[in-house]
């Protein structure tokens, strides 16, 4: 288990998050994301990009209206994939809420820390068909780099002069928790500005096989049934793409610049790993919950709600659901799960996750979750459906796992 760093509750002693970026399947832009998860409306649909008719995967979360050259530099579209071009397009969208120019701070005190899974796959896809169907001097000199994981990491580095300490977290859905509990470390070691969070972009038939590979993705073939967590009739989650990026700041940064304290507070982190599948050992889940509570010094009646993973899968989330009840009481907790409108966007889904929870704060909300209706045998949860709930939020707890065993939780506290 990894992922305390001694905290003792001071909250002066952790940065906050002073701007958000979002790219998803509910609006570019984070004022369009909020208000189509303050109305439920949904950003799954069936997918477009190819046929999916010879699949048995045929809906999604697609960004709706994104235009690269809209958001771009027109030498970089040839050079990237989307799921970096939508990272660049959150990046600016968070540093210009933040206030932040990155021309005013030094070079060196301002770093990147990206959450990667599915990478180029779109890219991969278009050059490995060049190859086979045309030969190899049609293959595009940017595929040895717009696939890697550590891409999108680099190409907001290089955008923005930010030479700092630089990441990636390869964690699958967890990974965008990941990026923010490392940018707390920094912060605390001399980094001013950190980029964090992540975005995917896993739509393209090379990318949906490999996914389904796996076994836990829907084949309802109706938008609003497939993808139900926590629900009597789970099947398996949908795929999304896009995410969201997040500026965590050091307290001192954000307070010279006159930003803090933002839109809140990173208070608790933990991380871990489940066993191998067949061992006796229990998952880790609930133990990361209550690392990343100690670590943000608060108690169970100290959280007013939980932004669950919510798989969609029957088993994981009974796992879940049990854990949550077992740190917190059965029902005694708000649960929620805002990616029923999205679908899960890999390592752009708990940042996404993220910047829903500091807005639910900012407005005191709790954002439904639409499509589930009675809960699954097990689940003995709080989870909020029907409409949101109106409600002070004073701390907030993001869950994320991802595939092969990966376990995050995330505090974050209203200023």
């Amino acid at each position: 288990m990894m992922g305390t760093d001694n905290r003792t509750g001071d909250a002066a002693a952790c940065p906050v998050i002073t701007g958000i970026g979002v790219v998803a399947p509910t609006g570019v832009g984070v004022d369009a994301h909020w208000q189509a998860v303050l109305a439920g409306k949904s950003g799954i649909v069936r997918i477009d990009r190819f046929d999916p008719s010879p699949y048995p995967v045929r809906f999604a979360g697609q960004v709706p209206g994104f235009v690269a050259k809209d958001h771009v530099p027109g030498r970089l579209i040839p050079q990237t994939d989307a799921w970096t071009q939508h990272s660049l397009a959150a990046t600016a969208e968070a540093l210009a809420d933040a206030g932040v120019d990155p021309a005013d701070l030094p070079e060196y005190e301002m770093g990147v820390v990206t959450a990667a899974s599915s990478s180029g796959a779109e890219f991969g896809q278009r050059e490995m068909q060049r190859l086979w169907g045309t030969g190899p001097d049609w293959v595009s000199a940017y595929q040895s780099i717009a696939w890697f994981y550590a891409a999108t990491t680099g190409q907001v580095a290089i955008r923005h002069g930010m030479r700092g300490p630089c990441g990636v977290f390869c964690c699958e859905q967890a990974g965008g928790l990941d990026t923010v509990g490392h940018a707390r470390r920094l912060t605390r070691t001399g980094t001013r500005v950190v980029v964090s969070g992540g975005t995917d972009a896993p739509l393209c038939p090379y990318a949906l096989v490999a996914q389904i590979s796996a076994g836990n993705m829907s084949t309802v073939d109706d938008s609003a049934r497939a993808f139900l967590p926590f629900g009597l009739d789970a099947s398996g989650y949908l795929p999304g793409e896009g995410g969201a990026v997040l500026i965590v700041e050091s307290r001192g940064s954000a307070a010279a610049r006159g930003r803090d304290p933002g839109y809140g507070v990173v208070v608790g982190y933990a991380a871990g790993m489940d066993p191998a599948p067949g061992s006796s050992r229990p998952p880790v889940l609930r133990r990361t919950i209550e690392r990343a509570m100690a670590d943000a010094g608060v108690t169970p009646p100290d959280v007013d709600v939980v932004f669950a993973d919510a798989a969609g899968v029957p088993e994981h989330d009974l796992v879940e659901a049990q854990a949550i009840s077992a740190v917190f009481g059965p029902k005694a907790v708000p649960v929620t799960a805002p990616k029923t409108l999205t679908g899960r966007l890999y390592a752009g889904g708990s940042a996404l996750d993220v910047a829903t929870a500091l807005l639910a704060m900012r407005d005191g909300v709790i954002p439904h979750t639409v499509g589930p209706d009675d809960l699954a045998a097990g689940c003995d949860i709080d989870l909020v459906t029907g409409q949101l709930r109106e409600r002070r939020l004073r701390r907030v707890l993001v869950l994320a796992r991802g595939h092969g065993g990966f376990n995050s939780a995330l505090v974050l506290e209203k200023p």
